[in-house]
């Protein structure tokens, strides 16, 4: 029959013998337990957790009383031993129901702790392990007369990340210092980008894939992320939002790379192809965009080859040979290079897109005004506009594809997976490669001398220029049709010669990419750093 509340509560505590003068609190608590107790006696578990993460103090009171069939055992718990990774790392929680419907096949109990998100998430069967099961026969006195397992638990694998901490810390860092160093002091005579928002780094093995740091910033702290969830929800910058996946950005100059590579190799326009660059790009009647250079000073950068072009990032220079060799050789470059195509990551990732007719007639399949390609549109593509949009991740891919000459590897987290006690190896992760950009070794000498002069003369200087180990950038500077300043993108990628590393970094409203060269600079220093360091252990090991 229908019973209200009261009436419940009245009927439990007589049921469960609980003294009247007990307040409601008290009384509540103990009938929930008890109620628990014969719910998990009616499904058969044998095991009720009264209460988790006692004191010392807490325990002894606790084993003083000694009740039969209570005892108190230790588990394990997830410790965070750094406040760096969180975005990669993810968290671990308790099942909501539909997880539970998922994990209940594999034989996880219904109180088991999972990986919410991140790694934690995508490594979860390979963490967990399996549990066990314990029979435990008590007397009436409450002794233990026997105690067996009728299931042994096996313990979680380890799994090991390609993710180098070090870099990881001086990544995550040295982005937030250069996006306060944005906010505070701007960038440039203009004093640019004190608007500046969020942003994201990625550092990869370019002969692998394998990502060595992931920074997104604005962050949070893993270890306190359940208390302080709901103000993380409401902060404006959006800490929980990993940029390097999520966030879908214009690429702006570059991009450049992917125009040169498709005028040299399907436009037949050699690299010391000269321009004139008159700052107005007038060709066409309708559309006259301007050189950035001309906008801001009101010169131009005169007559320059295709070097020259990416060094020093002249926007009139690929507007022609853009035009010149048209959007479909461009873009097909671009789907080589993996620019708008998952990297094959193991976390969610968003796969943007590439600018090219039939995107464009997917986003406004309304308004034929918006959805037809036109001159203007092969214009805005070659320097990084239109409708390009690119993860971090696929811009970090991009680089190391055009460090190691061609090879497009999938990026990856996973070094490899060891047993529980750490002497086997489950699963080493070895380099899978997606694909292959057909270039010619003309495209090749072409974006590696560029990206040289862009640091040794060109848009990355600043910070970069006298490195003691020779690097190869390009800055870009990208329009999101938003207010306030432009974004600014960098792609960096290192030694010169034979490359090893590559470099992204990112800034909403950062203004222009030069100004981040400073956080390319302090993962470089980290980089080189460690690796000049263990050249000299190994010398003194064979010494020894």
């Amino acid at each position: 029959g229908d019973m209200s509340a009261e009436n419940l509560m009245q009927q439990m505590r007589r049921r469960y013998s609980i003294p009247d003068t007990w307040t409601e609190e008290q009384a509540r608590m103990v009938i929930g337990m008890r109620y628990e107790l014969y719910l998990r006696y009616l499904v058969q578990i044998d095991a009720y957790k009264a209460a988790t993460d006692l004191t010392a103090e807490q325990m002894a009171a606790v084993v003083a009383l000694d009740v039969p069939g209570l005892t108190v055992e230790t588990s394990t718990v997830r410790e965070y031993a750094t406040k760096y990774a969180a975005h990669i790392l993810g968290r671990v929680g308790l099942m909501d129901a539909k997880e539970y419907e998922t994990y209940r096949a594999a034989g996880y109990s219904m109180d088991a702790v999972v990986g919410k998100e991140g790694l934690e998430q995508a490594f979860e069967t390979a963490l967990h392990g399996t549990d066990g099961q314990r029979v435990t026969t008590v007397a009436s006195t409450g002794e233990i007369v026997d105690e067996h397992y009728s299931k042994l638990p096996v313990a979680g694998n380890n799994v090991y990340l390609t993710v180098d901490l070090d870099l990881q810390s001086v990544s995550e860092d040295a982005l937030e210092r250069t996006i306060l160093d944005l906010r505070q002091n701007g960038a440039g005579s203009s004093k640019e980008g004190k608007d500046a928002e969020g942003g994201a780094m990625v550092v990869m093995d370019v002969n692998s894939g394998a990502v060595l740091a992931s920074a997104s910033y604005p962050t949070y702290d893993p270890a306190t992320f359940n208390q302080n969830f709901n103000q993380l929800l409401q902060t404006s910058d959006s800490p929980l939002f990993n940029r390097v996946l999520q966030a879908a950005y214009y690429p702006g100059s570059i991009y450049k790379m992917v125009t040169s590579i498709a005028a040299i190799d399907a436009g037949g326009i050699g690299r010391y192809f000269q321009v004139y660059d008159k700052g107005k790009y007038a060709y066409y009647e309708g559309y006259q965009p301007n050189c950035f250079y001309y906008t801001k000073t009101g010169r131009t950068h005169g007559l320059i080859d295709m070097m020259q072009a990416l060094a020093e990032s002249c926007n009139y220079y690929f507007f022609e040979v853009g035009r010149m060799v048209g959007i479909n050789a461009i873009d097909a470059v671009a789907r080589q290079f993996g620019l708008g195509e998952e990297t094959g990551v193991e976390l969610p990732e968003t796969a943007g897109q590439r600018a090219n007719p039939e995107t464009k007639a997917a986003l406004y399949p309304d308004d034929p005004t918006q959805s037809d390609w036109y001159g203007a549109d092969t214009l805005q593509a070659s320097i990084g506009q239109s409708e390009n949009k690119f993860t971090p991740m696929q811009m970090a891919v991009y680089t190391s594809t055009l460090a190691n000459g061609g090879t497009r590897y999938q990026a990856t987290f996973l070094s490899k997976i060891a047993s529980a006690d750490f002497k086997r190896t489950i699963e080493e992760n070895t380099a899978k490669v997606l694909g292959k950009a057909v270039m010619s070794d003309e495209a090749i000498a072409c974006y590696r001398e560029g990206m040289r002069m862009a640091v040794t003369e060109g848009t990355a200087a600043t910070y970069l220029k006298d490195y003691p180990v020779a690097v190869s950038a390009k800055t870009g500077t990208a329009q999101h049709g938003g207010e306030g300043s432009d974004n600014a993108s960098l792609v960096v990628y290192a030694p010169a010669e034979q490359p090893e590393i590559a470099i992204v970094v990112y800034v909403e409203k950062g203004a222009q990419g030069g100004n981040l060269g400073q956080a390319a600079r302090a993962v470089l220093d980290a980089y080189f750093a460690q690796k000049n360091s263990s050249a000299v252990e190994i010398f003194e090991n064979q010494l020894g």
